[in-house]
Parts: structure tokens; sequence; C-alpha cells
């Protein structure tokens, strides 16, 4: 019974709550602290509901209920009193904060995380009165699944999963970005067009024909540039995409939870833009598509290798099962599993072919970053489709609000990731605020240039996911208008911060690097591009440190610096590089602000 519990509820590996609270952190869900308002409030009925029931040998247990994050145990909820009533929406809110707009309650469970149960018709009141909560808070529920728990008792006991959604007001609906990674002709693009647009695909990629941006991807059928499409979810937790909304205005609308995928490239010689995509745009997850047909073949290695080491939590999509038999796409999925086995991955994979595994899934998968679902899907029969629509809309975001808080406090900073030009509103920036907040008029510095200077400038008008937003805070994406600001003054990689932060600019800056892969030896002189976050310029090795040269697997401590430009950099950013077959990742760990290495402004004018 433990076993078919911790299996459909993910409570670890551990049998009873002892071994499972060692699993789990407080603050990602689950946890080892105990509510004492919510037990002194419930003392007296759960003992007076126990003593009725006999327990049997093999009960099973949830790790113990958690003080912070998004999930509250609740025994039952049979008529409240006025009182009891106020104090569990005040609780509601407070999870419902903590999950960003959602939360997940687990009904028939004490706080211990003892599987007790209920019997048909107290889950009956308690939903109902859970309902009521869910009003009273501007709430919906959705009963994502019920068991019945074995007990020495002729009642059957149920035990019930909820999620709560909160309805959107004021655009504030839960963002989630996902990076879609694979190789060429894995079918990245016809997936996305099929969730995004509602409709299969005919199997000669009709699907995929609205994401591409550009002629020759639509006569080639690949994609070449980085292009962003929206899937959403009511407080229902039903999809909302473009079979019923025109634009993606009305999508925003009507979702309170938005998936914005963020699809990349996968041939070989557009890989500078698939990474650029990664490290610049923070995305939430990575999905990685394979084809059942090919199995791991091209780039699919080399993305997943880039994922982990950017720490960007993936899970796979086998893609194309339609057209194999059921033995290759077994072969494919063993394939994969013994890959993210291996020690460098260290991953647990977890094939979803239920909703109740997809359910598991998306709340193992948040709490956990070894555990890697595997979905098994056809684009054209739409076979499994609906278990990736369940994953996405279980997700929970891997911040919580405490963090969302705390970068919200900070200076504004922007990353800026593409510059446009738009007919009527003149020059146009899309990115994604790093920290703080920004409204439409404030006033941001924007560099650095050549020389390391920055230029005044005013917001104007903003977008996000193609609709109109008064404000935007840390963590979202968005496009700025700038109206009639200079655009040759502007490139990627530069930052829009406000005129109080001091910025470092930096020439030259070390890094702790690990090198993995490399023909010959890697030594000073040599020249690499180097990604950090949304900058991307190639960089020289000026120095490696305590060694003459790096091989294969080796660590240094390296000195870069920037060949074109000096940018703004921070200490402990991630660090990739690659040069051909040259491959590296580390992180910043020390920046020579520019000062030390270029004139001051007073000399470059006299000069």
């Amino acid at each position: 019974m433990d076993e078919r519990v911790s299996e459909l509820f993910g409570s670890g590996n551990g049998h009873g709550s002892g071994s499972q609270a060692s699993n789990f952190k407080p603050g990602n869900g689950y946890g080892v602290a105990s509510k004492k308002s919510c037990v002194k409030n419930n003392k007296k009925s759960k003992a007076r509901y126990s003593r009725n029931l006999k327990p049997s040998n093999n009960t099973p247990y949830l790790p113990p209920e958690a003080e912070e994050g998004n999930i509250e145990y609740k025994l039952k909820l049979v008529n409240p009193t006025q009182y009891r009533f106020e104090h569990l929406a005040t609780q509601m809110k407070w999870r419902l904060q903590e999950g960003r707009g959602e939360a997940v309650y687990q009904i028939g469970v004490e706080d211990n995380g003892m599987l007790v149960g209920l019997p048909e018709e107290d889950m009956r009141a308690s939903l109902k009165t859970l309902h009521k909560l869910a009003e009273k808070v501007g709430a919906d529920i959705t009963v994502l699944r019920q068991r019945e728990v074995e007990y020495d008792s002729d009642v059957p006991h149920k035990i019930a999963e909820v999620l709560i959604r909160k309805v959107p007001d004021d655009q504030q609906f839960l963002d989630l970005r996902v990076a879609v990674l694979g190789n060429v002709d894995s079918g990245k693009s016809t997936l996305l067009g099929v969730l995004t647009q509602g409709e299969l695909d005919n199997g000669r990629g009709r699907a995929r024909l609205n994401l591409f941006r550009h002629l020759h991807e639509i006569q080639t059928g690949r994609t070449s540039s980085i292009s962003f499409e929206i899937l959403g979810f009511n407080s229902k937790g039903e999809v909302v995409n473009y079979s019923e909304s025109r634009t993606a205005e009305e999508i925003c609308e009507s979702a309170s939870k938005m998936i914005t995928f963020i699809d990349l490239a996968g041939h070989h010689k557009y890989l500078k833009t698939t990474i650029f995509g990664l490290t610049s745009y923070c995305p939430d997850f990575a999905m990685l598509v394979v084809s059942a047909n090919t199995g791991i073949a091209g780039t699919t290695r080399e993305h997943l290798g880039i994922a982990m080491a950017l720490k960007v939590p993936i899970f796979i999509v086998i893609s194309k099962v339609d057209l194999c038999t059921r033995a290759t796409v077994e072969r494919t999925v063993r394939q994969l599993e013994r890959v993210l086995k291996q020690p460098g991955c260290n991953k647990v994979p977890m094939v979803v072919s239920s909703t109740d595994d997809a359910v598991t899934a998306a709340q193992q998968f948040a709490q956990s970053p070894n555990i890697t679902p595997i979905f098994t899907l056809s684009s054209v029969s739409g076979e499994s489709l609906d278990l990736l629509k369940v994953f996405f809309n279980i997700i929970p975001p891997l911040s919580n609000s405490k963090e969302q808080e705390e970068l919200m406090q900070q200076l504004t900073e922007f990353q800026v990731d593409e510059i446009y030009t738009v007919p009527e509103v003149g020059t146009v920036v899309g990115g994604t605020l790093y920290s703080g907040i920004c409204r439409e008029g404030d006033h941001l510095v924007v560099g650095p240039t050549d020389s390391g200077q920055f230029h005044k400038l005013t917001i104007g008008s903003i977008q996000r996911n193609r609709s109109a937003c008064r404000v935007l805070r840390a963590g979202q994406a968005a496009t700025l208008a700038l109206g009639d600001f200079d655009r040759s003054l502007l490139r990627k990689g530069m930052v829009m911060v406000s005129p109080e932060m001091d910025p470092t600019i930096c020439w030259t800056f070390e890094a702790e690097i690990v090198l993995l892969f490399h023909a010959k030896t890697f030594h000073k002189g040599f020249q690499v591009t180097v990604h950090i976050g949304n900058v991307r310029q190639t960089a020289t090795v000026e120095a490696v440190y305590g060694k003459e040269e790096l091989r294969t697997g080796e660590k240094a401590v390296v000195l870069f610096k920037f060949i074109k430009h000096p940018e703004y950099l921070k200490v402990g950013a991630k660090v990739l590089f690659r040069q051909g077959v040259t491959k590296g990742i580390g992180h910043v760990t020390k920046l020579q602000p520019i000062a030390l290495y270029r004139p001051s402004q007073s000399e470059d004018e006299e000069a």
C-alpha cells in the first residue's frame, strides 16, 4: 500500500513519515514542520474521529505538512463555524500567495501526513466547504484525483487531491517559461503548433507553419530563430488556446496560468541561437523532444548537456509514436533511460502513461531536480497529448512568493535580448526584467556602449504576451517601447538599469571553468565565444592560473578579455563558452572594472 500511495502522491521513496521527511526540504511544498494553529483547532475533532477507526498495520504516510509552501493537509472540512470558516479562508489566501496563485489541498490527511481518509458523505461535505472557501477568496477548485485508503473498516475511506487556482485579476496570471530543445526534425515546432492552435497535424507539417518567422524556415521546415508561443489554462484547469481565442490578448484575459514556449533551433549550425535562448530568456523548465523513430541522434545529447550545465530542470517528450511500432518506441525509451542514469546525469526517469502519473510527475518534478518525466505522444493522432496538457496545468512555479518579493524590492534591471523598429511606435526592445519593477514613464539608463557609457531613456508602453501591461514585475518577460530612441545605440546583451544603480562594467573577468571537451589543449591566447546571461561575445584567454594548459575534464581559474566591447557582468553568473568542438562551463569569480582598463571620459575627449 505504501508504494502505491507514494507513487500517486509524490511522497518520495520512504516508508513512513520519518524516512520521508528527510527527503524533502521545507519551503518546496513538503517539509518537517507541522502547523500548530491548525493542530489546536482540529485536535478534538481529530481525536474523536480517529477513535472509531483502527488503522491497519501498513498505514501509508505523506511527509508531514510544511508551514511554508502551497500544499495544505486537511482531515475534514464538515460544517465549520463562522469563525473557523474565516480562519480557513485566511489560510487559503496564504497558501495561494505561497504558490503565486496556486495551491494543492490534500483532503483526508492529518497534519503529520497520515492518510486517514473520509467516508463518501464527509468527503462530499468537505469538498463543498472547500468550494465555498475558494469562492470567498476568488479562486476555483479542480479535483485532481481521489483514492481509497485501506482500513479495517466496513465503510470505504477516500482521500482527495484538489487544485485551487486564483481567478486572474489585473493580468497577474502565473507565467512559466519552457524552452523547447531537441534534434532537427524531431517535431518540436509541430508539437507546439498542435498545443497552441488546438488542431492536430496532418503529418506534413501544417501545424508548424504559424510558428515560423522567416521564408527560409517555411521552405526548409527548419527553425533558425527563437519564436515564442503561448498556451493558457483558466482557473478551472481548462486549456485556453487559439482554437477558441482569436488573439493573444483574449488568451491572456481568460487564462490564470500561462505557459510561454521558447521554440529553439535544432540544427547544429544554429547552436549559438539555441544557447542564447537558454542563457538569456531564463526558462523555468526545458522540454527535450526526441523522435521515436530516430532516438537519440544529432544535437540531442548536446542540448541535454547544455540544459544540465545551466541547471535547467528538464523533461522529455518522445514524439512521432504514430510512425513506429510499440517495440521501437520502447527501445527509444530504454535508450533515454540509459543516458539519464549515467553518472554524469544521475537522473531518475519516470515514464508517464496515465493521468495519475502526469499529476505525480508534475509535483515530483518541481520538488526534486533529479526526476525526469518521459512522455510518449503523437502530434498527428493526438495520442497521449492530454497527459502533457495535464502536466503543464499542474506544474508549480520553482520560485515561491518570498523570493519574488525580494527580487521586486531591488533596483530595476532589464536585460535586452531583442531590438525591433515598429512603424508608428519607434524603437522597441524585448527581454526579461531580472529585478525590480518597471512602469510606463519610468526613467532608466541603457548600456554599456563601446566606450562603457550609459544613455538615458524613458519607457513608453509595455506589452507582455502581446497584450498591453502597465506594470512589469521581476522575472517577467516583455517588450518595452522606447519612442524615438536611436536604435543604433542599442545591441543585444545590453541592460537597462535604474539610474541609482552603479553597474560594474568590465573588459576582463576571471571565471572558474571546467573544460567539457577540447580536441587538443586549452591555453593562453585561445579565442572562444562566451555566453553569460544575455551577453554573447568572443573573448580571448589572457591567462590560465596555476597551469600552462588545460585538457578535457580539467578545472582552472581563467582570465578572459572581451575583444569587441565591455559588458555588464555579475559575480557568480554562469559562464558557458564554445569554439568549434571546444566546450566549457563555469561561473564568474572576479570582475576587473572598466576604470582599470579604459581611459576616463575626459581623456577620451582630449584625445
